[in-house]
C-alpha cells in the first residue's frame, strides 16, 4: 500500500467514460463501503447509504434516467437521450452515496449531511489506495425527483454523489491546483 501522505497527493478523478473494467470483486467492495462508514458521524446516526449499480443494475437507472431526461426534453435526439442512458454504464462500479440527514434534537442537518460528504470522499480516496480510478460526479439526475423516485430515495434522502470506479482505460495528466496563498488566510488577517 502506499504511503498515506503520497497516497492523498496522487488522488485525482478520472472521467467516468475513461474508466474500465475489471471492477471491484466483491470482497473489493465490502471494503470500500466499511471505510466509506468509518467517517466522523457526531451522534452514531448513519446520516447516509448506500446504493450499488453494478451489471445490469446500470442500464435499469439509466432507462430511469433517459425517461426523466425525455420527459424535461421533449426535443431531445435519439444520441441524447442514448447519451443520458448510459450515464451510470460507464465504469464497472457505481456508488451512489445517499444523504439520510434530517430533524435531530442534537445533531443539526448540516453536520449530517458533511458526514454523507466524507463519507463520499473516504469512498473516493479508497478506491484509489486500492489501485482503482474514482469520480464523484452528481450531475442533473441527482437533483431530479423522478430518477430519484426510481432509484428508491424516500422524499428526504438527497443524493451527495455518484462515485464511478474502475481502472483508468488511459493515463492522465493532473490538473492544476489552487495556489494556497489564494484560498488560505491566517487569523486574524
Amino acid at each position: 500500500m502506499p504511503d498515506a501522505l503520497e497516497l492523498l497527493k496522487t488522488r485525482r478523478s478520472v472521467k467516468p467514460i475513461e474508466l474500465a473494467g475489471p471492477g471491484p470483486t466483491e470482497a473489493e467492495i465490502e471494503t470500500l463501503l466499511k471505510i466509506a462508514s468509518r467517517v466522523p458521524d457526531h451522534g452514531k446516526l448513519a446520516p447516509w447509504r448506500f446504493i450499488l449499480f453494478e451489471g445490469e443494475a446500470r442500464a435499469a437507472a439509466g432507462e430511469a434516467i433517459a425517461s426523466a431526461f425525455r420527459a424535461n426534453r421533449p426535443d431531445a435526439t435519439p444520441d441524447q437521450i442514448d447519451f443520458e442512458r448510459k450515464r451510470l454504464a460507464r465504469a464497472p462500479l457505481v456508488i451512489a452515496v445517499v444523504s439520510r440527514a434530517g430533524p435531530h434534537v442534537k445533531i443539526p442537518e448540516w453536520e449530517q449531511e458533511l458526514s454523507a460528504g466524507a463519507s463520499a470522499m473516504a469512498l473516493v480516496i479508497a478506491a484509489h489506495a486500492m489501485g482503482f480510478a474514482a469520480s464523484w460526479i452528481t450531475e442533473w439526475y441527482a437533483y431530479d425527483r423522478r430518477v430519484l423516485d426510481a432509484l428508491g430515495l424516500a422524499p428526504h434522502e438527497r443524493i451527495v454523489g455518484f462515485v464511478h470506479i474502475g481502472r483508468p482505460a488511459r493515463g492522465n495528466e493532473d490538473r492544476d491546483r489552487p495556489v494556497l496563498s489564494d484560498v488560505v488566510k491566517h487569523f486574524p488577517g
